[in-house]
């Protein structure tokens, strides 16, 4: 049985034998546990906020889409008064889902098994046949609705919780300056371009999430094709010795949220000879405009940016990294040869299903002021690179079920993941942000940071 005081399972494992700090090293046996597994559930996903999608999908009143808090099932929606709601899928009389469709416009939703009725935001209308009372007189309508999450939008993005006392903002933590980058630049925002596409994988969440903590290495070798290819620089002559896109400043915040940032000029020379040197913050932005950014947008982001957000972006911005738990950011430089729009802006969700099974949950984004070709550019990019069959996520998706399948052997499980390449924490003169800041060459700080920010939510009973 599982020890509530701190973490043990039931063999007397406990979570310093499974997180050597003194070592940096975690046992393999953290991606097979069941035991573990369920302690996740309680003391990571019923605490932390978790992405579920973006409010463009459900722009008008009675709105909704289905989506999964881990393993459990919501309901997103748009109420009458224009407000999202995101509530728990279970009906209170009997445990059956309310809403069975992946997406749809409702006023109200009805369970097929007794009827029972809610509103879109999450308020119970009644059951059949009024005057029999059917549901019942020990609690009043009012106590009958269906469990609510806490909701916050960020830039559009659709976050909710279950805790009762973590803040949004805490949660954001210093990621926020770097985040509002990416997400809150522009007068209209992002939006989604059409549904997330959803594929699932037989791994355990970890394995992608962690991933998902800025890990550099495997650009070297898992994707080493890409830039073989020239698809993302480089030639097969020089990966090795000059590495272009493994130099940068990583950073971490105590939340377990990471980010790589990259050199624009860096960036920039992997596919023209061109100098940022002596160019002012607009010239730059001029030369390498953001992914999904025209160069008619540019004033925007002065409107919407600090003065030093905007000067990074322009300068070394954030480009790869996640947020605590289960997403991975994609904000790919990528100009293109025939002359459409560059790059791509893809989020993933890792969505446990099981210790041994991921839903791996792929949204795509454009700004909404972006001209059509622009939105069509920025899809097509993004699905060809960091879509579920993209260029980029097929290395991925073959590596990831392979490590989940040593997880299960006897011995394989004793075997220890390693994060000792560690830099050390360096502020590099002038940097404005915060956060724990790593530059040079990347190496395993951040992904340590990510299990540290994991070790210290399953350390909290």
């Amino acid at each position: 049985m599982l020890h509530k005081a701190g973490l043990t399972l039931g063999d007397g494992t406990t979570l310093d034998d499974l997180i050597n700090r003194d070592m940096n090293e975690v046992s393999l046996r953290v991606m097979n546990d069941k035991e573990l597994y369920e302690l996740e559930m309680e003391r990571i996903f019923a605490r932390t906020w978790l992405l579920l999608g973006h409010e463009s999908e459900i722009p008008k009143a009675g709105d909704y889409v289905m989506r999964d808090m881990a393993e459990d099932n919501v309901i997103v929606s748009r109420a009458r008064d224009g407000e999202v709601h995101v509530m728990l899928n279970v009906c209170p009389h009997r445990g059956m889902k309310v809403c069975t469709a992946e997406a749809g416009n409702a006023a109200a939703h009805r369970c097929i098994y007794h009827g029972w009725a809610f509103r879109s935001d999450g308020s119970f209308i009644g059951a059949p046949i009024e005057k029999e009372q059917m549901h019942g007189n020990k609690h009043s309508k009012d106590e009958l609705g269906l469990k609510k999450a806490r909701v916050h939008l960020y830039g559009g993005l659709i976050f909710a919780t279950w805790s009762k006392d973590l803040s949004f903002e805490d949660y954001l933590g210093d990621a926020k300056f770097y985040l509002d980058q990416l997400f809150c630049r522009t007068d209209n925002g992002l939006e989604m371009l059409g549904p997330p596409q959803r594929f699932v994988l037989p791994c355990n969440w970890k394995i992608p999430g962690e991933q998902s903590g800025s890990d550099g290495f495997h650009t070297l070798t898992l994707h080493r094709s890409l830039m073989e290819g020239g698809i993302m620089g480089g030639t097969a002559e020089s990966i090795y010795d000059t590495a272009p896109g493994m130099y940068g400043v990583d950073i971490s915040v105590p939340q377990g949220h990471t980010l790589r940032c990259l050199e624009a000029a860096q960036t920039f020379k992997m596919f023209a000879d061109i100098s940022f040197e002596g160019k002012t913050t607009e010239e730059r932005l001029n030369l390498l405009t953001p992914p999904g950014v025209t160069k008619e947008m540019i004033p925007q982001l002065f409107r919407n940016l600090t003065e030093d957000q905007v000067n990074q972006l322009a300068t070394i911005p954030p480009q790869v990294g996640g947020m605590f738990p289960n997403i991975l950011i994609a904000f790919i430089f990528a100009p293109r040869m025939d002359g459409g729009a560059s790059g791509a802006l893809s989020l993933h969700t890792y969505v446990p299903k099981g210790p041994d099974k991921v839903e791996f949950v792929n949204f795509i984004f454009a700004e909404k002021d972006a001209p059509e070709d622009v939105k069509r550019d920025m899809l097509q990019n993004a699905i060809w690179s960091t879509g579920t069959s993209g260029t980029i996520e097929q290395d991925d998706a073959d590596t990831w079920p392979q490590i989940m399948r040593n997880a299960r052997g006897h011995m394989s499980k004793s075997v220890t993941l390693k994060y000792q390449a560690l830099h050390g924490h360096e502020r590099p003169e002038g940097w404005v942000g915060g956060g724990d800041l790593y530059p040079g060459f990347t190496k395993d700080d951040t992904q340590w940071a990510w299990w540290m920010a994991y070790y210290d939510l399953m350390a909290d009973a």
